[in-house]
C-alpha cells in the first residue's frame, strides 16, 4: 500500500507570514482558508472542497534561495491573459514570459514571497490556438 500526498508545504521567511501567503493563494484558487488559521500562525493552510490541506505555509528562519525546485501550474478557468491579469492584481508578479505566438506556452510568477508558479494556457486558449 501506497502513501497519499497529504498537502504540499511551501516555506516562509520573514518578512513573508504563513498567513498572508495562505490568503494570497486561497485568493488565487478560490478556496478557502483552514478554520483555525489566524494572522501571527506559525502555519496556515488552504483547503480543498472535501475539507483537507491542499497547500500548508510554515514560518521557517531561512530566505528561500534560488529557483524552486517544485512549483504548481495553474490552468486557468477564463483565458490565461486574464488569469495573469487577475493574478497580479492579487500581488503577484512576473518573472518570464515564456508565450508563444501561437498562443502556447506559459508565464512564469512569483507569490509575494518569491515562490515560482506557472500560468498555462487555459482549455479556451488551446482550442483556439489549435484552430488557427
Amino acid at each position: 500500500m501506497g502513501s497519499t500526498v497529504r498537502h504540499i508545504t511551501i516555506d516562509c521567511a520573514a518578512p513573508h507570514e504563513p498567513y498572508d501567503l495562505a490568503l494570497f493563494w486561497s485568493r488565487v484558487l478560490e478556496l478557502p482558508l483552514g478554520p483555525d488559521d489566524f494572522p501571527g500562525d506559525p502555519e496556515a493552510a488552504v483547503i480543498t472542497g472535501d475539507g483537507r490541506p491542499m497547500l500548508l505555509f510554515v514560518r521557517v528562519p531561512d530566505a528561500k534561495a534560488g529557483k524552486n525546485r517544485v512549483h504548481l501550474d495553474l490552468e486557468p478557468d477564463t483565458t490565461r491573459e486574464q488569469e495573469l491579469e487577475r493574478i497580479l492584481a492579487l500581488g503577484a508578479t512576473v518573472v518570464a514570459d515564456m508565450r508563444k505566438p501561437d498562443g502556447r506556452g506559459w508565464v512564469v510568477c512569483a507569490d509575494p514571497a518569491g515562490n515560482e508558479f506557472c500560468i498555462e494556457a487555459s482549455k479556451s486558449d488551446r482550442t483556439t490556438a489549435q484552430s488557427t
